[in-house]
Parts: structure tokens; C-alpha cells; sequence
């Protein structure tokens, strides 16, 4: 009997062992997750190579250490699938399988909690799972033990976080800064805060060969946790989840995030593939995410987003009149775009009461409006106008009613500067009441989207990102905009939304097309950007300028025809090839139509040797818009041959777009 109980207590032990790796459904990643001198790590391969090292995991809270004095409990495996619908994302249907392991551990007060990892065939999300704790029913997080560490020959893509309460009347941060290209990860970061969401690493073997790819982010952050960041890389190749700065949004909230119990942090996700295939196409930031509450029914039927135009981009603050906006909105008419998106100052230049009045004339002209508002209340110093409405409840839903009943569409939020848990549950707010009058929500200024385009069905992007705005205010952005192009698609707008506003086609950026900053890009290159850069509202620079006749200083007419044409959601999205900051190739579908786009950032040109057989079939003829030697488009048609060898070469500054 006793020989018998314990066969069985050593069978139990080898069954715990085993199960603390958890592979994907296709077995080339695995994670393998233990407690190491009462520390719980876990480790990730990749076809067997070493992609994150041990690394660590737990917290610290109020209620006690979940980081170290650990002892494992037990270990469940499972799988888990979601087969779910985006309406306004780079892809339409995912079908999701995982692989799930439960990893529970106790602490020495014997407080137990469960580590969850989802393993699909490229992507691994994780969090905590809470049960409620000696009786509490909340918790407060006060740092997460949290890590991701990587081999020695590891090279870095990241974009800094910048100081709290600095930049344009003190709005950031607002993940507006510029990304390094292949960096060490013993360099440190522009401001000494660590860097922002999402972060790519490019993982080499001992012999400096490439072995993978990894995009580090996170998800599902709502109202009951803050946003995070990565650390300054650490003594031993680590990065740590870091919480917000305690003087962001001018001190006001607390660093610390709580919830009740039981309860769960945001899941922080992985992405690795031994090509940016997978690191492009990943669905990571929706995956594990659900609704948080059913789409209005206005916007229901999913043909809400479109193409808008933007009077501010390149004509500025003086175009925030009436005479300026009904010629906006005429351009849209012409150009057959959904909407008009009017700017800051509108309440003071053009009023309430006439703003009723021009939204019904855009109405009559089959064109719908957002319109622009300030976050702020009490934690910067913005005065671009609206301001002081959309941060308090009782204002903000007397505002929403009267644009529901005016018939606006959508709001544009600006300057929100901040990742505390109050400011996402702002986020949260606005988004919910934005819903329950019918409007879609835009956010500038602002933090990363987390998963929110599953979880808050009326949200509709967010800028996040250096974007074309400063092109307006600089030389040396302009000059940068093709590596700027070639850089988001892998990154920053793999998960999530990019309201970008950009694809000019004014040639100096300023009123009249006749002074200011100088567009360094081929018009090819602003119809590849077009497909390139996804957000479902797309507030193009197209001015009214760019009508005129071509030898009278418009946009040449091919242009015109496209930016009428290209879509803003799409069906499916494939990489086809490229490298951070030098070159990009992706292809989207929408309907039964595929859109190929490519632009080349390198000084010199560049000829590519595509496979494009996942898309064209031996013998078709596609719609080629190309650039000619002098750099103006041409449009003209391609018969392809060997589809899996499809050569074309990309100007230094230039792009194609190749229409199936």
C-alpha cells in the first residue's frame, strides 16, 4: 500500500513537471514556465532556439508579495478557440486556437494565484488570475515583477517614452516620439523612461544568424488597470513592465492600479515568427479580448468608416472658418468621401448655432462630420478649443445629445497625455457614451490602443504615433516620412489602429501649394501609404488645391482617381516582404479586390523580386501604378507571368500600388 501511494505521488510530481511547458497547436513554440528559488520564470523557444530567456513573473500588491516565496500548487493544460468578426481592422474573420496552461502557485501566507498562458502557433498572451484574497474584495497592484529577457545578440526597434507633463502645453506623454533601427540593447533610451508599446526585437543564434522575430505589447486594458511600458533594458538582458510616471496628467491618479476581486491584470502578448510574416498579420491585441458592450445600431452594418477630408493638416488653425469648411466639404463631395473632419476652434470661429447650420449643408451634400475636442480638463494646459467638456460626465452627455441630434457622426479626442488607470477609464467613458448616442470616437494625442478595437465596437483609431502632422511643423519630417513609412506597418500599426493623416498630395505642405515644407515622396509613394497605413476613419491631406488642373499646380489625375478609389477596412492583410525602416511591401484585401502597396526608404532604388502567388495567378493582368523616371505616376497594366517572381523596382522615396 505504501509503495502503491507512493508510485502515485511520483507519477503526480512527473505529470506536474511535464505540464509546466505548454507548446502551440503546430509545436514549433513553446513555453516552459517553473519556480526557480521561490521565483516563478518562464522561457519561450521558437523552433527550439532560445527566443526569451527565464524571465520573470508576479507582483507585488497590498495584500501581499506574489513574486517571489512562491511554491507551485498545480498545473492544468486546455485549449481554447474564438472564431469572432472585426469590423474596422486590418482583417475581418480570425479563427483563433490556443493552447492554455494554468500554472498555480501560492505565496508563503499561502495566497494563491493562477498564471495563465494562451499558446497559439505565433502569438502567446498572458496574465494573472486573481481569486478573492483572505477574504478582500479588492486589490491594489504596486509593481509587477514582470519580465521579457533576451539573448545576448539581440538588436532592438523601440520608440522611447518621453518625460511626463512636457512637449505642447505640457500634453505628453503621447507616444509622438521617433524609433531606433537595429539598436543594442545596451543602448538607453532617449529620456531615460523606458520605451513604448508595441517594442520589436530581432533575436540572432551564437553564430549572429537570424533566428526570430518578437513584438512584445499588451491587451485588454481597460478601466481596471493602467497603462504600461517596457524599462530601460536591465543587468542581464531584461526588460520589466514598468507603471506609469507619478507626475503624468500633472500628478492627478494614482500610479498604482486596483480592482475587485476576483479579478485579472490585462494580457501582456507576444508575437514571434522566424520572419516578420507573423509579426505583421498577428491578431495578438484581439485574441483573447471580448465586447465590452454591443455597437449602436447605427453602426451596426459596418458601413460607418470611409475616407474623410481635413482642412487643419495643411491649411491650419485660419482654415477653422465657415467659407474654409464648406469648401472642405465640397472637396469630399467631389472626391465621394464620407465625411468632413472639422478641427479645433470650430465653437469659437463658426459657433454652435452654425455649426447646426453646416452640418446641414454637408448633409445635403451626402457628407457626414466628425468634430474635433479636447481630453482636457485639469492635467494640461491646452486651450485649442472645445476644451473642458469631454473630461466631465454631466457636460460630456449634454455635448453627445447635441450632436446626436444635429446629425454629427463622430468626435476626434485630442490631448489626453497619460496612462493611469483614471485616465483609461476616461478612455472608457468616452468611449461608452460616445456609443450610446451613435458616434464614433477617434483619439489624438493619446496613448496605444489595447485590443480596443474588439473591446469598444464604436472606437475608430487613434494617432499614437509621430505622425504626419509634424511634416507640417518640420523639414526634417518630411525628409524622414518614407522611413517613417517603412517603419509602422511592422510595428506600431500591426496592433492597432493609426490615424496617421496623411497620403499628401500637395507638394508643399502649406495653403496655396506654394511655400512651406517640401514633400520628399513620390505621389506613388502617398497612394502606397494610403494602403499601407490602416485605420478605419482615414482623414486624408487632400486639399482643395489638388483639383486644380496638373499644369496649374494640382495632383496629377491618376492620383486624384486613386485617393477616390482605396479603401480604409480591409478583408485580409499578408506581408509580402520588407525590413524595418528601409522597405515595405504589404498586400490588403477588401471585397474581392487586392490592393499590393510598396515604398522604398534606402537612398538609392530598389529592385524586389515578389511572390505574390498567395494572391495572382499565372496570366492575369493587374492595374500597375508605378513611378516614372521623372517621379510623376503613371498608371498602366502588367501582365504576370510567373507570379511567385514578380520584379519591380521602387524609387528611393517612391512606391507602387499594384490593384487585383
Amino acid at each position: 500500500m505504501k509503495r502503491f501511494i507512493f508510485t502515485l505521488a511520483l507519477l503526480c510530481i512527473i505529470f506536474c513537471a511535464s505540464a509546466t511547458e505548454v507548446m502551440s497547436p503546430d509545436k514549433r513554440l513553446a513555453v516552459n514556465i517553473e519556480i526557480q528559488n521561490g521565483k516563478p520564470v518562464y522561457s519561450v523557444t521558437y523552433d527550439k532556439l532560445p527566443v526569451i530567456q527565464n524571465s520573470p513573473l508576479g507582483f507585488l500588491s497590498n495584500e501581499g508579495d506574489f513574486s517571489s516565496d512562491m511554491t507551485f500548487v498545480n498545473a492544468e493544460t486546455s485549449t481554447y478557440s474564438d472564431n469572432y468578426t472585426l469590423r474596422q481592422c486590418k482583417v475581418e474573420q480570425v479563427n483563433y486556437t490556443a493552447n492554455v496552461l494554468t500554472f498555480k502557485v501560492k505565496n508563503k501566507q499561502s495566497q494563491q494565484i493562477n498564471i495563465v498562458f494562451h499558446v497559439s502557433n505565433n502569438d502567446i498572451a498572458f496574465r494573472y488570475e486573481l481569486p478573492r484574497i483572505n477574504d478582500r474584495s479588492s486589490i491594489r497592484i504596486e509593481k509587477e515583477a514582470t519580465g521579457f529577457r533576451f539573448p545576448d545578440s539581440t538588436s532592438t526597434f523601440l520608440t522611447p517614452q518621453s518625460f511626463a507633463m512636457i512637449g505642447w502645453k505640457r500634453s505628453k506623454p503621447s507616444y509622438e516620439e521617433g524609433y531606433g533601427y537595429d539598436d543594442p540593447m545596451t543602448k538607453k533610451s532617449g529620456y531615460g523612461k523606458g520605451y513604448t508599446f508595441p517594442c520589436l526585437f530581432k533575436i540572432r543564434d551564437t553564430q549572429g544568424t537570424l533566428s526570430a522575430w518578437a513584438l512584445v505589447s499588451e491587451t485588454g486594458v481597460d478601466s481596471r488597470y493602467c497603462g504600461c511600458r517596457l524599462s530601460d533594458c536591465k543587468e542581464g538582458n531584461l526588460y520589466t513592465v514598468e507603471f506609469p510616471m507619478p507626475e503624468e496628467n500633472n500628478g492627478n491618479g494614482t500610479v498604482a492600479p486596483a480592482f475587485a476581486l476576483p479579478g485579472s491584470t490585462p494580457w501582456r502578448t507576444i508575437t514571434i515568427g522566424n520572419s516578420l510574416k507573423p509579426i505583421v498579420e498577428t491578431t495578438a491585441p484581439w485574441n483573447t479580448v471580448k465586447e465590452h458592450y454591443p455597437i449602436c445600431p447605427e453602426l451596426a452594418d459596418g458601413k460607418a468608416y470611409g475616407k474623410s477630408t481635413w482642412s487643419w493638416i495643411v491649411w491650419q488653425d485660419a482654415s477653422m472658418n465657415w467659407n474654409d469648411q464648406v469648401a472642405f466639404i465640397n472637396l469630399a463631395q467631389q472626391l465621394n468621401y464620407k465625411y468632413i473632419l472639422i478641427d479645433a476652434g470650430w465653437d469659437q470661429n463658426i459657433g454652435y448655432d452654425k455649426m447646426e447650420e453646416l452640418v446641414r449643408l454637408a448633409h445635403s451634400k451626402n457628407v457626414d462630420v466628425f468634430l474635433w475636442w479636447s481630453s482636457s480638463g485639469y492635467w494640461n494646459d491646452i486651450q485649442q478649443s472645445p476644451i473642458n467638456c469631454m473630461d466631465n460626465s454631466i457636460i460630456r452627455k449634454e455635448k453627445m445629445r447635441w450632436m446626436k441630434r444635429i446629425g454629427v457622426k463622430g468626435i476626434k479626442v485630442d490631448f489626453w497625455g497619460g496612462d493611469k488607470q483614471e485616465t483609461i477609464r476616461l478612455y472608457e467613458e468616452l468611449f461608452s457614451d460616445a456609443n450610446d448616442n451613435g458616434l464614433m470616437v477617434i483619439v489624438h494625442g493619446c496613448t496605444l490602443p489595447r485590443g480596443w478595437e474588439r473591446m469598444y465596437p464604436n472606437y475608430s483609431g487613434s494617432e499614437a504615433v509621430l505622425a504626419s502632422e509634424n511634416m507640417v511643423f518640420n523639414q526634417n519630417a518630411c525628409d524622414e516620412e518614407a522611413r517613417a513609412t517603412a517603419t509602422h506597418p511592422f510595428i506600431r500599426n500591426t496592433v492597432g489602429c493609426m490615424e496617421w493623416g496623411g497620403s499628401f498630395l500637395n507638394r508643399h505642405l502649406g495653403r496655396g501649394n506654394q511655400r512651406g515644407n517640401l514633400r520628399k515622396t513620390t505621389d506613388c509613394h502617398e497612394m502606397a501609404q494610403a494602403v499601407l497605413f490602416q485605420n478605419p476613419i482615414q482623414n486624408f491631406a487632400v486639399t482643395p488645391e489638388n483639383l486644380q488642373p496638373f499644369n496649374q499646380g494640382g495632383a496629377p489625375e491618376i492620383s486624384i482617381d486613386f485617393m477616390k478609389s482605396v479603401p480604409t477596412t480591409w478583408k485580409k492583410s499578408l506581408f509580402i516582404d520588407g525590413y524595418p525602416g528601409k522597405y515595405v511591401v504589404l498586400a490588403r484585401q477588401n471585397a474581392d479586390k487586392w490592393y499590393i502597396a510598396g515604398t522604398n526608404a534606402e537612398a538609392e532604388s530598389k529592385t524586389l523580386q515578389l511572390d505574390l502567388s498567395e494572391i495572382i495567378e499565372a496570366g492575369q493582368t493587374v492595374t500597375l501604378y508605378c513611378d516614372r523616371k521623372d517621379r510623376e505616376p503613371e498608371k498602366t497594366t502588367l501582365k504576370i507571368k510567373n507570379p511567385k517572381k514578380v520584379k519591380l523596382t521602387i524609387l528611393h522615396n517612391g512606391g507602387f500600388v499594384i490593384v487585383k
